[in-house]
């Protein structure tokens, strides 16, 4: 999916002995969006954007060892031991070896002819890592200026982590003229860097540089047009994030000394093997306790008591992708941490006073097929037609937020129908849950509209899971074992007249290890194409049973 981005210039920075100001260059083939202010909180502002940074940046995929010099040299040796097994015949002995000797000869002619290229290319890719390590992402944040408080969002390299800060406008004094929308700026390594050197005692500038819209023509100097082309799983997962904001969820607060002992924890520790998960262990009236496995070591919040209701124990994996939060503790109040179940995403929102950040993890860190269960959260829940969607929609454009109870009062609609339109609007990147303050906000991701059909699911295989299960014909038998924490699925699924029996195994991280289908699909190609629709049925299946 390609992105196209017109920029009047780069985001600058320029700093003097009392002030420094910030000059983001937006997209200027959006609608105009702008802002100017001066920071009143800058230290908190510093930390905030980068935590930010450090979202735009993360990539926890597993990166394997380069192998390319071990197998050269070993296709080196099998060439050598075979030439050594022929040079034991006496009469070719020499022939060989004066082969060998012409060819090594050869060989380094060419490395010596080839050095300068390879010495240039890692240069080029030392100086892009160093230098312009922006080139290396995929996408630039997004910015929203609304009547209470712009924000910024960023998705992670490797699709598993969302980032939002929220800057209210008390963050800010001498606000000059603004106009509301989103937009994307040119968010880049060096303005990292640069903002490093916000002081408390310096005054600083924040502008969404509203001059960039006068730019009208490409051979204007200044003028940088950029194209992105996005992977489909990328925009995906950040609309799959968004849209798991929205749903009910587990909610206490942490103190920050308590988000503290949590890092602590998995530093001192490196897992070797799973489970690799914190459990949460809530009860009403005490203590927030977590458990981290496979070492079984606790952790006692005895600052933040869990004050909801009912008992839960939750397991979230992807726990190293919170050393984002390290820079916050200092400047955050509290932590509000919210829970949407076992092995689906979580949300930790950091009270920063005036300034709020929240950090979206999914699932796990790797989305493959082999964590699926949570391609769901895109699934529509509630029909509604496009004409009242388009009426929900202009009513949150008109006041920009708004809660579900009062756009279902101002046009005489049940809430249940609104909530079905936003959810649809959110699945289509046009709109957001704001967990911080608990309303819905009018933020279109894209200029053009999302082909949502086309991102709802990853491959047809899932679109027919979730088929059959609307039409309820999973049933699903778990059986848990005390031994090694893996559990295993069994059921049947019912295809027209056919009823397939497949079966499954989850290992202690929810990672499906192993799979049996009595399908065509499965016969043919086992596991090595990704599970089949019953598999993931079954596995669907048995996420909503044990969410209800």
């Amino acid at each position: 999916m390609q992105f196209e981005y017109s920029f009047a210039g780069n985001t600058a920075v320029q700093h003097r002995g009392d002030r420094t100001e910030l000059s983001f260059a937006p997209d200027l083939k959006r609608e105009p969006t702008f802002f100017t202010g001066e920071l009143r909180q800058n230290v908190a502002f510093r930390e905030a954007i980068s935590a930010l940074h450090d979202v735009v940046v993360s990539d926890l995929r597993f990166k394997p060892k380069d192998k390319t010099a071990y197998k050269a040299w070993a296709a080196q040796q099998e060439e050598a031991d075979l030439a050594a097994i022929a040079s034991q015949r006496q009469a070719t002995a020499s022939r060989l070896k004066a082969l060998r000797e012409e060819l090594t000869a050869l060989e380094k002619q060419s490395a010596a002819r080839m050095q300068p290229f390879w010495d240039a290319r890692a240069r080029y890719f030392k100086f892009l890592y160093e230098k312009h390590r922006d080139l290396w992402f995929v996408y630039d944040p997004v910015i929203t200026i609304h009547p209470d408080e712009c924000f910024f969002e960023c998705f992670s390299q490797d699709e598993s982590t969302y980032g939002r800060l929220g800057a209210s406008y008390e963050v800010f004094q001498n606000i000059g003229d603004f106009s509301c929308g989103t937009t994307n700026v040119d968010y880049s390594e060096p303005l990292y860097d640069e903002f490093q050197k916000i002081r408390s005692y310096k005054q600083t500038r924040f502008e969404v540089d509203p001059s960039g819209f006068t730019t009208r023509t490409g051979t204007d100097a200044a003028y940088k047009e950029v194209k992105i082309d996005l992977p489909d799983s990328w925009v995906r997962g950040f609309l799959q994030v968004n849209s798991a904001m929205a749903l009910p969820t587990v909610r206490f607060t942490l103190h920050p000394m308590d988000v503290h002992n949590f890092l602590v924890v998995l530093k001192r520790h490196k897992e070797k093997k799973g489970p690799r998960s914190m459990r949460y262990k809530l009860a009403p009236g005490q203590p927030v306790k977590v458990v981290f496995e496979p070492w079984g070591t606790e952790v006692v919040c005895r600052r933040s008591v869990y004050e909801g209701e009912g008992t839960h124990d939750i397991r979230v994996w992807g726990r190293r992708r919170l050393g984002v939060l390290e820079r916050l503790l200092p400047v955050a109040r509290r932590f509000t941490v919210h829970l949407l179940g076992t092995g689906l995403p979580s949300f930790y929102v950091a009270d920063l006073g005036d300034l709020s950040f929240t950090l979206g993890l999914s699932g796990w860190t790797a989305n493959d097929w082999s964590t699926a269960g949570n391609f769901d959260l895109m699934a529509p829940r509630g029909q509604v037609d496009e004409l009242t969607r388009r009426r929900v929609f202009d009513a949150l454009k008109e006041t920009w937020s708004a809660r579900p109870e009062a756009l279902a009062s101002k046009l005489g609609l049940e809430r249940g129908t609104v909530l079905g339109a936003l959810s649809a609007w959110t699945q289509a990147g046009r709109a957001i849950w704001d967990l911080n303050k608990g309303v819905y906000r009018a933020r279109e991701l894209s200029r053009e509209p999302l082909p949502v059909d086309k991102l709802r699911f990853s491959n047809e295989r899932e679109e027919r899971a979730t088929r059959f299960l609307d039409a309820r014909a999973v049933h699903v038998q778990a059986r848990p074992s005390s031994v090694d924490g893996s559990l295993e699925l069994s059921g049947t699924v019912k295809e027209g007249e056919k009823v397939l029996r497949p079966s499954l195994r989850l290992d202690g991280d929810q990672r499906m290890v192993s799979g049996e289908c009595t399908c065509n699909f499965f016969q043919q190609n086992k596991l090595f194409r990704g599970p089949c629709e019953h598999l993931l049925a079954l596995r669907l299946q048995h996420s909503r049973v044990s969410r209800t």
